[in-house]
């Protein structure tokens, strides 16, 4: 009943463990995503700062899994090329060696030492679960929470580990347990059993730690000689649980650096095998020293000098890995899709919500960039029918329809992940700038549509008509132009530029439908040309009111007023209440519409 008892506590502390690890890593990738993204778009060609960017990025968010699924995302958003992800994989190695130096601080004996006792986990963890749960339950932002998860699965993982502890105890000296041990005398066995319980629990973290647990109880039996090839079988088991599964359904270079790792890690471990194999043969440090039994610290330290030592000797080599793993992985033959920018987002980049974020902003800015490319294109083709220009505007137009229905999956996905009250805006603006850009590019194909029916019916407009589309084309192209930048480049004071120009254009649309239709009772106008002009005329002016509303949205993300009532705040300003509104609009007017009216 006892060893029962035992393992029904050890299960449950192991839950409780894993549960901790994931809460606050959780809570850590959340807290320091947009530091995060900054540190990754910062990494070089250079190996040595990528093995540091890597091992920082992983020592922060306490996850090596974490940190290679989203460099596998980030190689398919373009942010990172093979070279640099590969070494960021080698650094990620490095940095998962920090929770097992955190762990070890359950090892401490505090006794009555006040400096010992504030790092003694019987007194860190109540008091993270204390403040975590205070956070969670009675401050209840989102800020509060990502950093209540933090402080709630430090303490959640420490409890758990105790719990793990006190169910190894019974056990110990049981024949089931003697036999466990002896199984672990093999190196070889050490080795698969490290495998495959990392691949089994999927973390190397949890693995180790458990490890930990195991060797810190007092009669353990668990020897230096024991404990080292595990280590090794650990490393092996979390390449294959994340390299190969996060490569799944990507790009070539994604699964390449699926292939780095799993090379990297089993050269090292091989080259170590020998090493250690030689140092015990010789009793190097002494016959004493590989029959020693090893506690929480003594894992953590050799996890340590195991994977650094690995890197040291491997990065030289970086480039011959990345060579090996392009022989593997062989390149496609060459695709004919067009626009790869807009091919970018990957699900993989939920890990990292503030990444995620940050890589939609600039996908939805290329796709603006393409419907607004078409729309100009459209203009064009309008003027001087070109059926080659039109077929790329319809192909075009396709890659934004498939953009579109692809990115609408995407953020709805995001929205269930994001933690911060500014992610949170970012995403309200983009799943409403999506449709905007859209509507943009489906009125490039309006234009073409028009042109094509000028065609069938032989009609051509009047050289007046020609002037005032040019010019009404020169307005919408260039507040499309201004549009995409300012969201591009997160230009607030751009945006603001934008809707003096569409209330000009606006007026230049009443201006010249009023011509028009003068022009068709003088019968200067053909019916069939002059029913095209006035289309052309509300595909230009809805063109410039998707800018307006993108405009709007990027202000009302920082603006609680312009938030609550996007109408209200477009009525002031229209109303003349902005002095450099008005000063704006004049400008544009003087610009746009006195040309207008000079035309004869």
């Amino acid at each position: 009943m006892e060893i029962f008892r035992a393992i029904i506590q050890l299960l449950g502390g192991l839950a409780m463990f894993l549960y901790g690890i994931e809460v606050m890593g959780d809570g850590l990738k959340n807290s320091s995503g947009a530091a995060l993204k900054r540190i990754l778009e910062k990494v070089t060609g250079n190996v040595v700062i990528g093995v540091l960017t890597g091992a920082l990025v992983t020592a922060v968010i306490q996850s090596s899994t974490a940190t290679i699924v989203l460099t596998v995302a980030l190689i398919g958003a373009g942010v990172l090329n093979l070279k640099q992800a590969v070494s960021i994989v080698m650094g990620a190695n490095i940095g998962t060696t920090v929770t097992a130096q955190i762990i070890r601080l359950s090892s401490i004996e505090a006794g009555d030492n006040l400096i010992l006792m504030l790092f003694d986990t019987d007194t860190l963890a109540p008091v993270a679960l204390v403040v975590g749960i205070i956070l969670l339950m009675f401050v209840k932002t989102k800020s509060s929470k990502t950093i209540g998860d933090i402080f709630v699965g430090f303490g959640v993982l420490f409890v758990g580990l105790s719990l793990m502890t006190e169910g190894v105890k019974p056990l110990i000296g049981t024949d089931a347990f003697v036999a466990f041990i002896e199984f672990l005398n093999n190196p070889l066995f050490g080795i698969l059993f490290g495998l495959v319980l990392t691949v089994i629990v999927q973390s190397s973290s949890a693995t180790v730690g458990m490890l930990q647990t195991v060797a810190s109880v007092s009669g353990s039996g668990v020897t230096f000689a024991m404990a080292y090839p595990v280590i090794m079988g650990i490393n092996l088991g979390t390449c294959v649980t994340t390299a190969m599964v996060c490569s799944i359904g990507s790009s070539k270079d994604a699964k390449r650096t699926g292939v780095v790792h799993i090379a990297f890690n089993t050269i090292g471990t091989i080259l170590f095998m020998v090493l250690m194999t030689v140092l015990q043969k010789m009793s190097a440090f002494g016959a004493g020293f590989w029959v020693r039994s090893v506690d929480s610290g003594s894992i953590a330290n050799f996890q340590t000098v195991f994977n650094l030592l690995t890197a040291v000797v491997l990065v030289p080599f970086a480039d011959w890995l990345v060579k090996l793993s392009m022989l593997i992985v062989k390149d496609d033959k060459p695709s004919k899709s067009s626009h790869p920018e807009l091919h970018t987002l990957d699900e993989k980049l939920y890990i990292s919500p503030a990444v995620a974020v940050a890589e939609a902003v600039k996908a939805v800015a290329a796709v603006g960039n393409v419907a607004r490319i078409n729309f100009e294109k459209g203009c064009r083709v309008l003027t001087k029918y070109d059926p080659v220009l039109a077929s790329e505007i319809d192909r075009d137009e396709d890659s934004i329809d498939e953009f579109a229905d692809h990115t609408d999956h995407f953020l709805i996905g995001l929205s269930k992940n994001v933690e911060t009250e500014w992610d949170d805006r970012q995403l309200d603006m983009l799943m409403q700038t999506v449709p905007n850009f859209e509507r943009i590019g489906d009125y490039a194909t309006n234009l073409v549509e028009l042109a094509q029916r000028l065609q069938s019916e032989n009609a051509t407009f009047s050289e007046m008509a020609k002037k005032e589309l040019n010019i009404i084309c020169a307005a919408v192209n260039e507040i499309l132009r201004i549009t995409v930048e300012a969201f591009a480049s997160d230009d607030n004071e751009a945006a603001k530029a934008i809707e003096p120009l569409e209330e000009t254009i606006d007026d230049m649309v009443l201006i010249l439908r009023d011509r028009h239709t003068k022009r068709l009772k003088n019968g200067t106008c053909s019916v069939g040309s002059g029913l095209v002009f006035m289309e052309t005329l509300t595909y230009l002016e809805r063109a410039s009111d998707q800018c307006s509303s993108i405009a709007v949205m990027m202000l009302a993300r920082s603006n609680e007023d312009i938030l609550q009532n996007h109408y209200e705040y477009l009525r002031e300003i229209h109303a003349g209440n902005d002095v450099a509104y008005l000063a704006e609009r004049e400008r544009r007017r003087e610009q746009y519409i006195k040309p207008l009216k000079e035309i004869q």
